[in-house]
């Protein structure tokens, strides 16, 4: 048997004869018996390095109806997995968006992006991180024509729910027979526990999984500052806070100053002297009242946020203090101040898209 070094040479070379208009029927034969045996995340490492070496990812697109129409009869094989498990949930949720569909039920399916968006914000970002770029890529935009399409749907263009439920079909049995495969195939049980436990975090569409009853093991950095949603280095954390639009003050639970950025545009002074200060000596003694009274409120659990607003130089300056808590426990009070001048200007869009 070939090495899969040599089989991988060989399938990127027939796919660039296709690319270069070779007709399907007359490789087909040969391409079977090199993909045969290549795994599910083998052909999308070929698939991912055809994308650099420049052939589009449209062509690539096409390739994963090749690969369906060659393969079906091997990759029927079913996937056994624990109910907990993201890709069976997954699944699960493919068949209850093609029923929803059959039956007609659009407000059932109006519910069904909270699918897409756990793909497209947790599990794609895993198989990128293991090199799999493009095949998520290519579901992603799949995707949107899903969503266009349950748009018009959704205005009232009924007719269109046959042409969804083909899309969907398609769609959820490449996702099925090819993407989740290679996810099992790359992903790590440790990061599986990751995932479904973000999943919960977005939710579920039509159905309640079975919970996740297995602690996830947290691995920890020298150098790096672990958050429940990611990890910093302090350099990092201390540009991007002095990189944020807006005056930000953070004083602790004994009313201590402890911490301000360095925005570039600051709107009132600091010095690094108020370290260590009391905010009531940060206020002239006519506020002070106000600013106790707020921070006791913040305290007892009465208030979370006050709001004020001032014209400086022509500006308008919003003046912002939040109450600042960890598990409901009052932890400080932090202030942000904002020129919201500009912003007060805005009107219609501006997308993405938009931008040059």
């Amino acid at each position: 048997m070939e090495a899969f070094g040599d089989k991988k040479g060989i399938l990127k070379s027939i796919i660039k004869q296709i690319h270069e208009g070779a007709d399907i029927e007359e490789v087909r034969d040969k391409l079977k018996e090199v993909m045969k045996d290549l795994k599910a995340s083998e052909i999308a490492e070929v698939e991912q390095e055809l994308i650099n070496e420049g052939i589009p990812r449209e062509e690539i697109h096409k390739l994963c109806d090749i690969h369906l129409s060659l393969f079906k009869e091997r990759i029927e094989k079913e996937i056994s997995l624990p109910d907990w498990h993201p890709v069976k949930i997954l699944m699960k949720e493919h068949e209850k968006i093609e029923e929803a569909i059959k039956n007609g039920d659009i407000e059932l399916l109006k519910k069904s992006e909270k699918h897409y968006l756990r793909e497209e914000n947790i599990l794609f970002p895993y198989l990128e991180k293991h090199g799999i770029v493009e095949p998520p890529a290519i579901m992603w935009r799949e995707h949107d024509k899903i969503r266009e399409m349950e748009k018009e749907i959704f205005m009232g263009k009924k007719e269109k729910i046959k042409e969804l439920g083909e899309a969907v079909k398609s769609h959820f049995y490449k996702e099925d027979k090819i993407l989740f495969p290679t996810a099992i195939d790359v992903l790590s049980n440790e990061e599986w526990k990751e995932i479904r436990e973000q999943f919960d975090e977005i939710g579920y569409f039509a159905f309640e999984p079975e919970k996740m009853a297995i602690e996830i093991k947290k691995e920890f950095k020298e150098g790096v500052i672990n958050f429940e949603t990611g990890e910093m280095r302090a350099n990092e954390i201390e540009a991007m806070l002095n990189t944020i639009p807006f005056d930000i003050t953070f004083v602790d639970k004994d009313d201590t100053v402890k911490y301000f950025n360095q925005s570039k545009d600051r709107i009132f002074v600091r010095t690094k002297a108020i370290i260590g200060r009391k905010v009531q000596n940060c206020h002239p003694s006519k506020s002070v009242h106000i600013v106790n009274k707020i921070i006791d409120e913040f305290k007892k659990g009465k208030r979370n946020e006050a709001s004020f607003w001032i014209d400086v130089n022509g500006r308008k300056i919003l003046i912002r203090y939040f109450a600042v808590r960890k598990n409901g426990e009052y932890v400080g009070t932090i202030e942000v101040t904002q020129d919201i001048t500009d912003i007060k200007k805005i009107e219609g869009e501006k997308r993405l898209l938009d931008w040059e």
